[in-house]
């Protein structure tokens, strides 16, 4: 039963750290057309998840986690749009670096991941609740 239990706190570690990496995916998603309100200002950074496996000593296994939510080093685009409050002098506005495509690249990822964590829980419910009712 203890490798069963494992294998739970396991798939939760996958499952947390997929639930974080989907709230980023989200907030990109979100400010993907959030610029400066001012002329110079920056717009929306994109945000990036870093995970790492993390030993966890009561389990004896590793387990994924978050390290750290970063933020995409990547160039800002741009557009031409002289009514803008952000543009400059030139008429043009510093975009975010958040790619629609990409993101939901990433999210199907992440919901995948989830989902591998999901069944995993799943089946080893079940083989807990056969070996409890083969001890009855």
């Amino acid at each position: 039963m203890r490798d069963l239990s494992s294998a739970l706190d396991i798939a939760a570690a996958g499952m947390a750290a997929q639930t974080t990496r989907l709230r980023v995916i989200a907030e990109n998603v979100a400010n993907q057309d959030s610029t400066g309100s001012t002329p110079g200002a920056p717009p929306y950074r994109r945000k990036t998840v870093t995970f790492a496996n993390q030993l966890d000593r009561s389990l004896g296994v590793e387990t994924v986690r978050v390290v750290k939510v970063g933020q995409d080093p990547g160039e800002f685009p741009t557009r031409y749009d002289p009514s803008h409050p952000a543009a400059d002098a030139n008429g043009y506005v510093r975009m975010p670096n958040v790619n629609s495509f990409v993101e939901l690249m990433d999210m199907r990822e992440a919901e995948r991941s989830y989902n591998a964590d999901l069944a995993v829980m799943q089946s080893t419910r079940g083989m807990q609740e056969r070996t409890l009712d083969a001890l009855k």
